[in-house]
C-alpha cells in the first residue's frame, strides 16, 4: 500500500507515518514546517521531506490513499490534487478505524485526564507481554513511537480527543472509534473555537457513548454531574468509579490503600488516582489479574509532560505539565501543592491553545491558581497574531483569573523574574501545551535549582 500524509509533522501523523513504515507500507509526506521531536525521528525512518513546502508532483494516481492532518488547509495544493485525482482520503482517526475495527477497541475520552489513563493500561498491557495496537498523546517511557498498528494484534487501545479529524473531516476525533471498552474521566469546557456553546461541548460526549459498541462496556467518573446525566440518559452497560483512597507519606510517596492493602505509587494527585482506577477497571475488563495490575501500576512514573518531575533536590523540585484548561490547571497545582503542603509553590502556566486565548473563554480560569503561593500568567502577543485572535488586555486577563495572579508577555522578562526567586523549600510548576516561546526546560532547571 502506498501512502501520502499531507502534514506529516504532527504529533500523531508522524508517529502514525512512522507505524506504517514499519508495518511495510510505502510512505511519503509533506509539511511546510516540522519541529522536534518530529523532525529527528522522521529522518530517522526516512520519512523527512527533502523540502519543506506543498507539493502537488508528489500527488499521482499510484497512490491508495491520502492521510489528511488538521494543519493543512481546505485550500492546500495537494489537497486539491488529491481531490482532482479522486484519491481515497483519510483523516488519521478514520483510518485508525479501518485498520482496528476487526479488534477489540479500548477509547479514553474526557476532557482531562484521558493520556495519563491511556498510557497506565498501556503500561500494564506491556508488562503483561501483550501485544496491542495504540495511539496515545504523548511520549511513554518504554515504547518508541505514540503509534502501533499491527496485524496480528487483537487489541488496540486508543486516546479519544474530542477535537476534529482534519479539515475535511470535521467529525470529532473519538466519534469515530466506536469502542468496545470506554472511558469518560470527565467534562470540563474546551475548544471553544469548535463547540461554542458548554452545551454543544457536552453533547459530543452524548454522541460517543451512542457510539460504543452493542455489547460494549463504559467507565466513567462517578462525581461528574454532566456524566450523571448523560449515562443516565443512554442505555449502556456501565460502571462508575471514584479516586482511590490515598495518603501522602512523611518521606513524600503517594500510599493507595485497597481491599486492605497498601500500594506505594510513583505518580501522586487526586486527579492520578481518579486515573488509576479507571485503568485498572479497563485491565481487569481486558482478562488482566487484579494483584497483576496492582504489582505493574507501582512502576508507571507517568507521560511526558504529566507532571513530569524534570530536576529535584532536597529542597525544591520542577515540575512541567500539560495542563492548559482550567480544570486541568487546578488538578495539577492541587497535586503538587498538597504532595509538599509545606513547601512554597511557584506556578506559571502559558495561554496557548485557541481555548484559553479567547476573550469570552478565559473567565472559565477564575480561581484555578489560588492554590499556587507566587501565580504566574504568560501568554504572547505574537502568537495571538499568529492564530488571528484580538488582543488580550493584561488587566483583563489578570481580573479573570483572579487572586494575586501575574502576568507576563514577554518570555525573557517571565525568565528573569523566575531565576530571581529563592527555591529553597519552593517548588516551580510550569504548565503549557506549549514551550514558553523555545524554554529548554531541562537547561532552565538546572540554572534555577
Amino acid at each position: 500500500m502506498t501512502i501520502h500524509f499531507i502534514a506529516i509533522g504532527g504529533a500523531v501523523m508522524h508517529n502514525l507515518a512512522i507505524a506504517l513504515h514499519k508495518k511495510g507500507y510505502q510512505v511519503s509526506g509533506s509539511d511546510d514546517e516540522i519541529f522536534e521531536p518530529s523532525f529527528s525521528r522522521l529522518k530517522k525512518h526516512g520519512l523527512l521531506p527533502k523540502k519543506f513546502g506543498w507539493f502537488p508532483k508528489k500527488i499521482n494516481a499510484d497512490l491508495d490513499i491520502i492521510i489528511l492532518g488538521m494543519h493543512a488547509r481546505k485550500d492546500n495544493p495537494e489537497l486539491l490534487r488529491a481531490q482532482e485525482l479522486n484519491l481515497k482520503i483519510y483523516s488519521f482517526p478514520e483510518f485508525l478505524y479501518e485498520q482496528t475495527k476487526d479488534k477489540k477497541r479500548v477509547v479514553i475520552g474526557g476532557s482531562h485526564g484521558k493520556t495519563t489513563v491511556t498510557s497506565m493500561i498501556m503500561h500494564v498491557l506491556r508488562d503483561a507481554k501483550l501485544n496491542f495496537d495504540y495511539m496515545v498523546g504523548a511520549n511513554i517511557r518504554g515504547f518508541d513511537t505514540m503509534v502501533n498498528l499491527e496485524e496480528k494484534n487483537k487489541i488496540a487501545v486508543f486516546e479519544g480527543d474530542e477535537y476534529l479529524s482534519s479539515p475535511l473531516d470535521l467529525t470529532p476525533k473519538f466519534h469515530w472509534y466506536k469502542p468496545d471498552i470506554a472511558v469518560l474521566t470527565g467534562i470540563a469546557w474546551d475548544h471553544i473555537n469548535v463547540f461554542p456553546s458548554f452545551e454543544n461541548y457536552v453533547e459530543q460526549f452524548d454522541i460517543f457513548i451512542k457510539h460504543i459498541s452493542k455489547n460494549g462496556k463504559l467507565f466513567w467518573f462517578a462525581d461528574d454531574e454532566h456524566l450523571q446525566k448523560l449515562v443516565k440518559n443512554n442505555n449502556v452497560d456501565n460502571k462508575a468509579y471514584l479516586a482511590f483512597e490515598h495518603k501522602v507519606s512523611e518521606d513524600g510517596k503517594t500510599l493507595v490503600k485497597f481491599d486492605n492493602k497498601t500500594y506505594t505509587m510513583s505518580v501522586f494527585g487526586n486527579h492520578n488516582m481518579q486515573n488509576i482506577n479507571a485503568a485498572r477497571l479497563v485491565c481487569l475488563e481486558l482478562g488482566i489479574k487484579e494483584k497483576f495490575f496492582w504489582e505493574s501500576i507501582q512502576t508507571f512514573e507517568g507521560a511526558a509532560k504529566r507532571l513530569q518531575l524534570i530536576k529535584e533536590t532536597e529542597s525544591s523540585s520542577f515540575y512541567l505539565d500539560f495542563a492548559h484548561a482550567p480544570s486541568k490547571l487546578k488538578a495539577t497545582i492541587n497535586a503538587i501543592k498538597n504532595k509538599n503542603p509545606e513547601r512554597k509553590l511557584i506556578a506559571c502556566i502559558e495561554l496557548h491553545t485557541f481555548s484559553s486565548l479567547q476573550h469570552n473563554f478565559i473567565p472559565q480560569y477564575k480561581n484555578t491558581m489560588d492554590e499556587a503561593d507566587i501565580a504566574i500568567v504568560y501568554y504572547s502577543h505574537e502568537v495571538l497574531e499568529h492564530k488571528r485572535l484580538p488582543a488580550l488586555p493584561e488587566d483583563y486577563v489578570k481580573e479573570s483569573f483572579g487572586g494575586k495572579v501575574q502576568i507576563f508577555t514577554d518570555a525573557e522578562l517571565l525568565k528573569d523574574y523566575l531565576a530571581k526567586q529563592n527555591y529553597n523549600n519552593t517548588n516551580l510548576l510550569m504548565m503549557s501545551s506549549g514551550n514558553f516561546n523555545g524554554i529548554d526546560f531541562v537547561d532552565f532547571a538546572n540554572k534555577l535549582i
